[in-house]
């Protein structure tokens, strides 16, 4: 069975890619095929390397039904020849990722590229660093990465068919 790796990054790995991680590994539960994908979550700079999620994250998350329990790390040029896909939460990230790779970088995109309300013309949004703002960024990080998931999925399906 062809397993497809997903890595979600964002700057630290404590507030967007650990919920990236989690909420698109909790999709991927309730459909029954956790077995078939590798789910993993990075930062473009290792300040927080070793810590958990961010402890406000961690508790909207969890108030949604999603547990956050990567620990930070940060995302190395193997990791970029090992996912399948790549997925940066905003441009900063992607372009970091895109540096740290040279040569074909594919398997590199968005989170934004894959919400529903995205067309093919449009610029991807950026998924918005909740940081230093209040509780509903929090939210916000969580809602995006939600409608993300489907087409996510899809994407992931897709990618394996064309394995096998």
């Amino acid at each position: 069975m062809s397993v497809v790796s997903v890595l979600f990054v964002c700057m630290g790995n404590i507030c967007r890619s650990p919920t990236g991680e989690g909420v698109f590994s909790q999709y991927i539960q309730d459909r029954g095929r956790d077995e078939q994908f590798e789910i993993d979550s990075a930062g473009t700079i290792a300040y927080h390397s070793g810590q958990p999620a961010d402890q406000r994250m961690r508790e909207a998350a969890h108030r949604r039904g999603y547990r956050l329990d990567s620990i930070a790390r940060p995302v190395t040029a193997a990791d970029l020849e090992y996912f399948d896909l790549v997925v940066a939460m905003d441009r900063d990230n992607f372009s970091d990722l895109v540096a740290l790779r040279a040569g074909d970088n594919a398997n590199v995109k968005m989170l934004g590229e894959f919400l529903p309300s995205i067309k093919a013309s449009a610029e991807p949004l950026d998924v918005p660093d909740p940081y230093y703002g209040g509780a509903d960024g929090f939210e916000v990080v969580i809602d995006m990465c939600e409608r993300a998931c489907p087409a996510i999925f899809d994407h992931c399906v897709e990618l394996r068919a064309k394995r096998q």
